[in-house]
């Protein structure tokens, strides 16, 4: 396989993962698994790849975090921090946010506030998430521990200089980012929607299919007969029939058998549609399943949902439970519920059964919103337990008397002896698409060097800018890092660019160091669109956003941030 075939599968790589259409780790397994039958990756080198003890870290620490999202003291702290004014309250919640991000997993301490902000009505929701999300990525920055894509991109640098990164190595340049930007971020924060649960907007929110039997006495009348124009806070929006779609729906428009009516209203006013005779909402009468708990969720980035309908993964049975409504941000989506692919940040209104809660699946699908269900928390003695003993093993890495691997092997032992968590847990939440990517990427990276393409791709960069020095490249290699950022996932960005940023490095004879960080902090540089990173998915259909509202806000906080980190990494890491 030549250089350029090589670097040609790399540009096909990237244009599978924008697309969307390809989950990243087949992709990434895909293309190891073809160098390796080419003969670039031995077997022992792609297996070695997979066993890094970089890798391996990150891995226990996600393992040791399911433990440490279920302590009491991320609700504890939800339900103080929106106290005072708004904008306090909002300073408040970001300092927070970072300071739990800078050791906690992101996702976690996101999911711990989303609902608290989702429940109360103080504050207009739309206000705070955003803010949410984008300081949790602040905090990240800050410690080798902080967010996942800093310990890929340790994965990478072991496998190419054989030394890690310092627990506080990132601060010496992240705090002072995140300090700069979170001025400009609480600046923003004042500027975006305010969509409070009474507004008009608001009430049209979530989009309901009921389907309609052929023995319903409905059919035959028309919507003004039927009483269908009249239904507080439920609006008709369109019917679906025999594959057209008819919208907007007249006062004179007869119901034919199998019609489906899709409504578009407040989650506490669908049990308006029980008075109608011959109504199903997926499958179930109207009547049956409205009597039941509703319950508000979002779609995880770690759910096996996306991508599927309600129909194929036969939703019902899978968690005993019914989904009345979807809802995905401010976008109206079209046509009957159980054929919709779902995304990750859909927002799901579930009907649930009395079985709902026994489901061992759940934490993995589902951010819980609102409804009476929660999810069983660590007692006191547990939460010590954990909460002392990650501090432990963080302050005694910091200090180099027990390497973080064996420190976080050591407390994940100990939360299975105490019962914290249990391998059964451990099986179904194991991050298998973050290590087959991760792994993937470690092989292709050895293979881009073993064929030579790296070797074209450091040609290729000195000749970029030989005219202009080291440090233009380096801003190319964090400008490349960002783009790839945005438009691929954060982690993928980070394996895609790391050998990029080395063979700059190496052609103009500088430290890598200050190319290695330049790919960290790019990669974490997420602030433009929603799709790019799991805490904005997570926020986009709770705060009812637009893409709009992320790219205002956006903007002047990537434009903050980048300067920043492109002035001050150099400074603290010398070429």
């Amino acid at each position: 396989m030549t250089p350029w075939a090589v670097l040609v599968s790399i540009a096909v790589l990237l244009a599978s993962l924008i697309s969307g259409k390809i989950r990243p780790a087949t992709a990434f397994v895909t293309l190891a698994g073809l160098y390796l039958l080419a003969g670039l990756v031995d077997t022992s080198v792609l297996l070695a790849q997979y066993t890094n003890p970089a890798l391996a870290t990150l891995l226990l620490l996600l393992l040791v975090s399911l433990a440490l999202e279920r302590s009491p003291l991320l609700d504890w702290l939800s339900s103080r921090l929106l106290k005072g004014s708004p904008r306090f309250a909002t300073a408040r919640l970001m300092g927070t946010t970072a300071v739990l991000s800078a050791f906690l997993n992101n996702t976690a301490v996101v999911a711990a506030f989303l609902g608290a902000i989702s429940r109360q009505s103080r504050i207009a929701p739309s206000r705070l998430l955003i803010p949410l999300s984008y300081a949790s990525i602040l905090g990240g920055v800050t410690t080798l521990v902080g967010t996942s894509t800093n310990l890929v991109v340790n994965s990478f640098y072991l496998n190419a200089s054989g030394s890690e990164l310092g627990m506080f190595q990132f601060a010496l340049v992240g705090l002072p980012v995140a300090l700069i930007t979170f001025g400009v971020l609480l600046w923003r924060a004042q500027r975006l929607p305010h969509h409070h649960p009474e507004d008009t907007d608001e009430k049209l929110s979530y989009f309901l299919a009921a389907d309609l039997h052929a023995s319903s006495p409905m059919v035959g009348k028309s919507i003004e007969d039927n009483g269908l124009r009249r239904l507080e806070g439920l609006y008709l929006l369109e019917i679906e029939r025999n594959g057209r779609l008819i919208s907007p729906v007249g006062p004179d428009e007869l119901l034919q058998p199998d019609d489906t009516l899709v409504f578009t209203g407040e989650t506490n006013k669908v049990q308006a549609l029980q008075r109608f005779p011959g109504l199903t909402l997926f499958g179930h009468q109207a009547d049956d399943l409205l009597a039941t708990n509703l319950v508000e969720v979002v779609i995880s980035h770690e759910s096996e949902l996306p991508g599927k309908t309600l129909q194929e993964v036969d939703f019902r049975s899978m968690f005993s439970a019914g989904v009345v409504g979807i809802r995905r941000g401010q976008k109206r989506l079209e046509g009957q519920l159980g054929k919709i692919p779902l995304r990750v940040g859909d927002c799901l209104l579930l009907a649930v059964s009395a079985d709902f809660r026994q489901h061992r699946n759940l934490d993995r699908n589902f951010h819980l919103l609102s409804g009476s269900f929660r999810r069983a928390q660590l007692n006191r003695r547990e939460s010590l337990l954990t909460l002392s003993g990650f501090m432990a093993v963080i302050g005694l890495a910091t200090v180099n008397l027990l390497p973080l691997f064996h420190g976080l092997m050591l407390l994940l032992a100990g939360l299975l002896v105490g019962k914290v968590l249990s391998v059964t847990e451990l099986r179904r939440r194991f991050p298998f698409e973050l290590w087959l990517v991760i792994g993937s990427a470690l092989a292709i990276a050895q293979a881009l060097e073993s064929s030579g393409a790296a070797a074209l791709l450091t040609d290729g960069m000195q000749a970029m800018f030989s005219g202009y020095g080291v440090y233009a490249a380096f801003i190319g290699c964090y400008l490349l890092t960002l783009l790839l950022t945005e438009t691929v996932t954060n982690n993928a960005a980070a394996a895609l660019a790391f050998p990029v940023a080395w063979s700059t490095a190496q052609a103009f004879g500088a430290d890598p160091l200050p190319f290695v960080m330049a790919v960290a902090y790019g990669a974490s540089a997420c602030f433009l669109i929603p799709f790019g990173y799991q805490t904005h998915l997570m926020v986009y259909s709770p705060g009812r956003y637009r893409i709009s509202d992320f790219l205002k806000t956006g903007l002047p906080v990537s434009l903050v941030y980048s300067a920043a980190v492109l002035t001050l990494t150099p400074l603290v890491f010398p070429f």
